[in-house]
């Protein structure tokens, strides 16, 4: 679904504009950023976390090449589905 469809869909579900919905959902992206950001995850019930990771440094392999090369450590963003998801879907 793209978004346009999304927003039609839930403002027909719940009775709203869909530029409230849009609102909302704008709002609830804007706080899922910041608190992940802040606090490290942010959990949608049902759906799943938001979660900032921290992943060292290690060696890696050039697939090209062959070559050694070493990796430096980041901080990446992972989402991890809900089991409650995963039992509706699967």
């Amino acid at each position: 679904m793209t978004k346009s469809e999304i927003l039609q869909a839930l403002a027909e579900k719940l009775g709203m504009t869909r530029k409230q919905v849009s609102e909302f959902m704008d709002a609830m992206v804007e706080m899922a950023y910041a608190v992940t950001k802040k606090e490290g995850e942010f959990v949608i019930p049902g759906m799943g976390k938001l979660q900032k990771k921290h992943r060292d440094a290690r060696m890696g392999r050039n697939p090209a090449t062959g070559a050694s090369i070493q990796i430096p450590a980041k901080t990446v963003l992972k989402f991890r589905v809900a089991k409650q998801a995963k039992d509706a879907i699967l």
